[in-house]
């Protein structure tokens, strides 16, 4: 699978998405293009208005750090074809805007300046540019006489210009590390794209960086990529498992939705990545910023509190992965070296019974203050009396405390014998 090596990848386990473009100003998801059915002249308007004046990716950068985020991916480019860098390619770019700037090669300096690995989220649909057909995902997909009209676009010379963008990428900018393209679907896949000789491209001009999934071309892929949902068991590939990593929103829209409140709670966001760590997989954690080129302030509190947890916690996800330990009910193993942590989501009254663990565990503490958490193996042949537990062969007993930690989701640190 692929050719990219993943090591970092798979130590780091965290990562910041950003989408922001033009939809930032309608402010109603980043289809709202496609799902509005506007017209190219109708979307002018969000590009002659695009002025981040408070665009701070130094700050940005700072907000991911602090949230113990190791890599960022941001959209060079989504669906409705506005670019964030001086393209030589195409006048529907930044530079172009009121702001004219390279919002992009700034973005890569201060993310880089922060030590954080870098990465390119690339739409290879378009629905701005004159040669990309119409079809069932296009904006103008009902408008018979618009369809009529643009009957000769030629995908070819549409993929020629998406080979040339992710030239520039990968040329203007220094080392990348990973390169996100999006997406194939029924209608347009690995043909459309040229898939094999795209890769090659990326290859050449980038030996060192790890690709995703959705270029209709699996065997090319470094990562797979499930979107918006949870893997119930590690994703595979012809039986074998693969590296993985989830990508999740803030709030169920990549780009800034202002009405949007479905946000998640810094606790559930927690138990994401700790699933997703507890499965062997990442977590590319979204943000959306505004028109101004700000971070939403509820999004800010969110990643200061998710940094808060990974300040103390840090060591149970970064290097860590699956275990072969069965974690009880309500809670996620994971492990690095001889050291196993158990992240209990739901607390429970005094006692966790960890089956089959007895003898195998020298010590145990809660993470977050290095606490010590007693244990005990029961007696296999005691029957439970009043304020006493029966024993069970094999089970280590944990004793916690009745006052849950004051942590997000707590963590117990287990010393193998």
């Amino acid at each position: 699978m692929g050719f990219g090596n993943t090591d970092w990848f798979t130590h780091d386990r965290f990562g910041m998405f950003i989408h922001w473009g033009l939809y930032a100003l309608p402010a109603r998801h980043e289809w709202v293009k496609n799902r509005e059915r506007i017209t190219d002249e109708a979307y002018q308007k969000y590009f002659e208005h695009f002025e981040p004046d408070l665009y701070d990716p130094v700050q940005w950068a700072r907000d991911a750090k602090a949230a113990g985020m190791k890599y960022a991916v941001i959209t060079s480019k989504h669906h409705e074809g506005f670019c964030l860098w001086d393209s030589q390619l195409t006048d529907y770019k930044a530079t172009n805007t009121p702001i004219g700037r390279d919002l992009l090669g700034e973005w890569v300096e201060a993310f880089r300046a922060e030590g954080l690995r870098i990465g390119f989220y690339h739409s290879v649909i378009d629905w701005h540019h004159p040669e990309f057909p119409v079809d069932r995902v296009h904006p103008q997909r009902d408008n018979a006489e618009f369809r009529e009209a643009t009957a000769h676009r030629d995908i070819r010379k549409y993929a020629d210009y998406l080979h040339g963008q992710t030239r520039e990428l990968l040329t203007n900018y220094g080392k990348i590390d990973i390169i996100w393209f999006d997406f194939s679907y029924d209608e347009k896949g690995r043909d459309a794209w040229q898939s094999e000789a795209l890769v090659e491209l990326v290859r050449e001009l980038q030996p060192d960086i790890i690709i995703n999934d959705r270029l209709d071309y699996p065997e090319s892929a470094d990562f797979v990529t499930p979107e918006q949902y949870q893997p119930k068991e590690p994703p595979t590939r012809n039986g074998r498992k693969v590296v993985w990593e989830a990508c999740q929103t803030l709030n169920g829209s990549w780009g800034y939705d202002r009405d949007n409140l479905d946000w998640k709670s810094p606790e559930l966001l927690v138990r994401l990545l700790v699933d997703s760590v507890s499965k062997g997989g990442n977590l590319l954690l979204n943000v959306g910023p505004t028109g101004r080129g700000e971070f939403d302030p509820r999004a800010r509190e969110t990643l200061a509190q998710l940094g808060e947890w990974t300040r103390l916690h840090g060591r149970s996800v970064y290097g860590a992965t699956s275990s072969e330990f069965s974690a009880p009910e309500d809670c996620r193993f994971t492990q690095r070296g001889n050291r196993l942590y158990l992240h209990v989501f739901s607390w429970p009254m005094r006692h966790i019974h960890l089956a089959g663990m007895a003898g195998k565990v020298e010590y145990a503490q809660l993470l977050h203050d290095a606490s010590e958490v007693r244990m005990r193996e029961g007696d296999p042949h005691a029957a439970a009396q009043n304020t006493s537990m029966a024993g069970t062969e094999g089970t280590l007993t944990l004793e916690l405390p009745i006052q849950r930690p004051d942590v997000l989701v707590p963590v117990i640190e287990l010393f193998l014998a």
